[in-house]
């Protein structure tokens, strides 16, 4: 009866079965099992402006002269909820990342705000993240907000080039682009570069979902497009399922019931 269907307040007869079912478009599960990535965006489903908020606390990057950027690892539990799973450093081998400032350390980062977790966009941001990747409960699952600020040029790579981040599953959500000029992702087939697959600027409310362990990546230096102004450019980095021992070697001594993408 509809007297017994809207005693909670709300007709559940108008909601869908499944609220995570049309989160991303028909066409990117297709294109990322086809061409191993699929560039959309997410402007419809996330207050764009409020995340922009977060951008302003950032603390700066220990390691890296010019960036900004706080991380947590996440992962969903048996119902599917997001959690915090606890402190635990990022950690990339050589063979993934060899900029000299990077490769092979353990970088320790602030966490991501309470604020930030908390919002409900956020939530089901990852829960169909998590959902399009086939990602399932105890997986680690890290997620930043990272970026760069101020003028002249800066290498948002800091040197890493054309690279992998040591992960099957990685999704890049640009949160600001202001005065900036540059910045050009490209995808390659190859670590050399010789095989071109693809070029895209992202706009601010963009995603790039990426098969990392099937193509390589990199992004052109940015600049002001306005001397008289500084430039920022602000986004989120989500992977998981890693095939870089050595930060699933981390992740083992930290979270020893973590579901692992063990390579050996």
């Amino acid at each position: 009866m509809k007297l017994e269907i809207l005693k909670h307040g709300f007709d559940v007869t108008t909601m869908p079965l499944d609220p995570l079912a049309d989160y991303w478009s028909p066409e990117v599960p297709t294109t990322l099992r086809q061409q191993h990535w699929s560039l959309t965006d997410i402007r419809s489903r996330i207050d764009l402006e409020a995340w922009q908020g977060f951008v302003a606390d950032l603390p700066r990057d220990p390691y890296v002269n010019r960036r900004w950027k706080r991380m947590s690892w996440l992962t969903l539990d048996s119902h599917g909820d997001v959690e915090v799973m606890g402190d635990c450093p990022m950690a990339q081998g050589g063979s993934f990342n060899d900029a000299e400032s990077m490769a092979d350390r353990l970088r320790y980062y602030d966490p991501l705000t309470p604020d930030f977790l908390a919002r409900s966009d956020v939530k089901a941001f990852v829960r169909a993240w998590a959902r399009l990747w086939g990602i399932g409960p105890r997986e680690p699952i890290l997620m930043q907000i990272t970026g760069v600020r101020g003028d002249g040029r800066v290498d948002p790579l800091q040197g890493q080039g054309i690279h992998a981040d040591g992960c099957k599953a990685l999704s890049i959500l640009v949160l600001n682009r202001e005065n900036v000029t540059g910045a050009e992702n490209h995808l390659y087939a190859d670590k050399a570069g010789t095989r071109p697959l693809a070029d895209a600027t992202l706009a601010p409310g963009d995603i790039l979902h990426l098969c990392d362990d099937r193509l390589y990546h990199s992004v052109d230096g940015i600049a002001q497009q306005d001397a008289t102004l500084p430039f920022e450019r602000f986004i989120i980095i989500i992977n998981s399922r890693f095939v870089d021992d050595f930060q699933n070697r981390i992740l083992r001594r930290h979270f020893p019931e973590a579901v692992l993408n063990e390579t050996h």
